[in-house]
Parts: C-alpha cells; structure tokens; sequence
C-alpha cells in the first residue's frame, strides 16, 4: 500500500512539473521558429531599412537561391538593394567619425590617460606605443567610437605614434590604403577585397580576413573606410561596419567591433630639422573574441614583430613608384579625399559630440513590447537548466547565455 501511494505521489509531482515545463518549451520553440523566419533587419539598420518589407515572413526551409529563382524577385529587390547600399555608402564613414579622430589626435576626447609600453628605432623610423583601458560598459559607444564624457568598458584601445624619414604624407597614405600591395607584406592578411566604393567622397567597405594564432580561428572585417585632407594633413577613418551583403560563416569568425584610424603628416625629420619625415598617429581597438587579457599578452609579444615590417615594406613601395608602376585600385582611391580647412578641423576638436544624448535618448524611446525574446529565451533556459541533472556549472552557463540573450533582446 506504502509502494502504491508513493508512485501516485511521484507521477503526481511528475505531471506538475510536466504542466510547468510544457509552456516554457512551446514558448522556446515558437521563438525560435519565429526568430529564423521573421529576421529583422530594421532593429539593425532602421534609417536605410525599404519599410514596405516589414511585414515579409522569410520561409525558414527556402534559401536566398531560391528565392532569386522567382520570377519577379530580380525585378524588385535587385533593385532595391542597390539603391539602399548607394544610399548606406554616403553615410557609412561621417563627419561624425571625423570629430571622433580629430580629437583623439589632440587627446581632448577626455579618456583615460594613456600609458606607454614601447618606444623603439631603426635608423629611418620611430614608433611608440600607449595601451588605457576602460571601466564602465558602454557596448554601443564605443562601438562608434564616441568621445569619452565618462569611463566605458571595452576592450583595451592602442595609440601608436610612427615616423618615417624621407617620406611624403601622400606615399605613406597611399601605402597603408593599398589592399593589393598589403597582402604582400603583411602576412596577417590573407584575403583582402573591395565590396563597395563611392568614386566621389572616395568612401570604400572592405574585407579583410585576417590569421590568428593556431588556437583561434581566422577573423573576417567588413571595414568602411574615408580620408579627409585638411592641407595635407589626411585623416584616415576604418571601422567596422555592417554589411548584410556579406553572410556570416562560422569560420572565419566576423569581428563587429573593429576601429583602426589615423591622421598622417609631415613632421620635422631627426636629422636636418626639416618637414621630410612623415608621422602617422593610429587608434586602435576591436573585440576578437577572446579574452582581453590574453589579446593585450598577445599584442605586447607580438607588437614589435609586426610593426618592424613597416618601413621595409614602405621603402619597398616607394621604390616602384619611383619606377613607375601602374597604381592599384586602392591606391587611386586614396586619392580620392574630402577636402576641408584647418580652422574646421580646430572647430571640430574644440566642439562637444552631442551623438551620446542622441544615442541614450533613442534608447530610451524603444517600445516596451521588444523585451518578448528576452522572455523566451530566459524562460528556455530555466526550462533547459530543470530538465537537465548536469550540476550547477552547466546551470550558470545556461543562465549566463540566457542574460546576454536577453540584453540583446532588450536592444531589439
């Protein structure tokens, strides 16, 4: 009789739980359903997003090849397409962007102090570096690279002070833009190409694939990129940018948060005192996706080691233009600048960015009914982490993933 009512009492905790869980897992599986099929593009670019497709369901078991096989999808959405890529180049690389470098280059972005971890030479260049790293999380801010009204998280950010003898602004430009020309001397990249580019601002998206140690994987950029020249003073913008034209693969491993910029000019040289060497002021950081600390040993180890194969590579490359060698097509398009005066370039270091109101009030303004994906998945995870006897590690990950998810859903 004891055995009898124990197995009443388990099956009866068994349905209660059945009933619990149940829900939960409907609620996990419709969201997934939903989230393959309905993809929506205008939470990630809403100012370039054709509004007349908002309510167009995606299929999840029909691919894009089968949708370009439909009789009337080249004649609309080709079309479409081209004109919102036109439209997304004028504004993917700013004045914005502009203001950002222009006060990193004075240091009146009001960041962290920097702190020097290298100064080395060769008899035809200088380079010295300073590593700060951020405090408090600002995922999006840093993101644009907006100037620093108070601390932000991210990972660590690079400035590096290089300086060529007997180089004009114009050559070392020219050598840093050129693709063609990198991919043999810099054995990081392995792959390089042109996406996109705007033959009357000069603004260019790229992608780069880049090598990584034997531990990680190889990293894709989709870089958009423009040059300002302020009398021969040429600010170099690269960040990453999105870019739905390119899908994301697993391998190589797509690196979103990428800000690579620098203002090249002449300088006096160490040797005659004359405006004959050329300094190159770089900004740099991205998220590769490993931990921070490991990437700033690595940057530290390997820094010297990459640099070094500057100005070879550049004396190199003077030398066959020197002969007359056909320019690349990257090399002709870093001719292609926006032109501006000094005094607007003071004007810009001196002003304050107003994007950090603009980006918290556009925030504050999303709509309450987006927080439905951070209830599925939070609610998947604690169906997932119940059902599952693992221990309390396989736990913490499932909750773990199911908070970042859920800020992401929140951002939506």
């Amino acid at each position: 009789m004891f055995l009898i009512n124990s197995t009443v009492v388990v099956m009866n905790i068994l349905g209660n739980l059945v009933t619990f869980i149940a829900p939960l897992w409907i609620a996990v599986i419709f969201g997934v359903v939903v989230g393959w099929a309905w993809k929506p593009k205008w939470a990630i670019d809403p100012n370039n997003y054709d509004w007349t497709n908002f309510f167009k369901i995606r299929v999840p078991w029909i691919t894009d090849s089968d949708l370009q096989n439909q009789p009337d999808y080249s004649s609309t959405t080709t079309t479409t397409s081209s004109e919102n890529n036109e439209k997304g180049l004028k504004c993917v690389v700013n004045e914005h962007d502009l203001q950002n470098l222009c006060k990193l280059v004075e240091e009146k972005d009001g960041g962290p102090a920097w702190i020097q971890m290298m100064d080395r030479s060769t008899p035809t260049m200088r380079y010295q570096a300073w590593r700060r790293d951020l405090e408090a999380l600002d995922h999006r801010s840093v993101a644009v690279g907006l100037a620093y009204s108070h601390p932000y998280s991210g990972p660590p950010q690079y400035r590096s002070r290089t300086v060529f003898e007997d180089a004009s602004p114009e050559l070392v430009r020219d050598f840093f833009w050129d693709d063609e020309y990198r991919l043999r001397w810099d054995d990081m990249i392995v792959h390089a190409s042109t996406i996109q580019e705007c033959e009357v601002t000069g603004t260019m998206i790229v992608q780069w694939v880049r090598k990584f140690p034997f531990f990680c994987s190889d990293r894709e950029y989709i870089i958009g990129r423009r040059i300002w020249d302020a009398a021969r003073a040429y600010y170099c913008v690269t960040k990453g940018v999105p870019c739905s034209s390119v899908p994301r693969h697993s391998k190589p491993k797509r690196v979103d948060l990428y800000y690579s910029s620098y203002c090249v000019r002449a300088v006096k040289s160490r040797k005659d005192d004359q405006m004959t060497a050329c300094e190159v002021l770089l900004f740099h950081y991205e998220d590769m996706g490993i931990p921070w600390e490991v990437a700033k040993l690595g940057v530290r180890q390997g820094m010297w080691g990459a640099v070094k194969k500057f100005d070879p590579g550049l004396r190199t490359y003077k030398n066959e233009r020197d002969s007359g060698a056909p320019l690349s097509r990257c090399a002709k398009n870093a001719k292609i600048n926006t032109k501006v005066t000094a005094d607007y370039v003071r004007s810009l270091e001196d002003s304050t960015s107003s994007i950090l109101e603009m980006e918290n009030q556009d925030s504050s303004d999303k709509p309450t009914g987006k927080s439905i994906p951070k209830l599925l998945v939070i609610g998947g995870a604690i169906a997932l982490a119940c059902t599952l006897d693992q221990g309390l590690v396989t736990k913490a990950v499932l909750f773990g993933i199911a908070r970042r998810f859920g800020k992401f859903g929140r951002r939506l």
